[in-house]
């Protein structure tokens, strides 16, 4: 089965089937049937993609009411520690956070829901990274959360004194929500 599920509710992971031969690899990235034979039925409308070099932290962005989105994401040259925070008001684990590492030696790919923060940082020399998204980006909605929340205690798996991150991303504020 290519999906897969974790600790946190509704956050998936999907493992595509590669066919591989002397030629290379092939592979279906998305294919909208599959998902909706698993019940999952999104419909994306923004293709993104971003080339960052190593240490390069993205994150944590989300964007709220209408505009909230949601991604799958997954690498397509080089790897990164991938990190989604659920910030879903009434949900069990709120404030809780889960991490994988995709590449694109693994082609492992993540469905981050609506409601949820999302980063990464860059653990090779390069990575591209992309990610489809089910709303249009609106600058009026965007939020974030501070990578370093001492609350959250994300291991990124990279020394964060070496990190190259935004202006915009150092001023987020740290997270706000129920404490448990």
């Amino acid at each position: 089965m290519p999906f897969s599920t974790t600790p946190i509710q509704d956050l998936i992971v999907f493992e595509p089937a590669i066919f591989q031969d002397e030629r290379g690899y092939f592979f279906e990235s998305y294919n909208q049937q599959v998902w909706a034979k698993q019940g999952i039925n999104i419909a994306f409308v923004q293709d993104n993609q971003a080339r960052s070099t190593r240490g390069v932290l993205r994150g944590l962005h989300y964007q709220v009411g209408e505009m909230a989105q949601a991604k799958l994401v997954r690498v397509i040259e080089g790897e990164v520690l991938d990190v989604a925070v659920d910030l879903r008001e009434h949900s069990p684990t709120l404030g809780q956070w889960y991490s994988i590492r995709l590449s694109a030696e693994n082609k492992r790919q993540l469905l981050v829901p609506r409601g949820f923060a999302h980063g990464y940082v860059v653990l090779s020399e390069t990575a591209e990274f992309s990610y489809k998204c089910d709303n249009f980006y609106s600058k009026a909605h965007e939020g974030g959360i501070r990578f370093d929340d001492p609350f959250l205690g994300i291991d990124w798996a990279f020394d964060l004194g070496k990190v190259l991150v935004s202006e915009k991303d150092l001023v987020l504020p740290e997270f706000v929500g129920r404490r448990r």
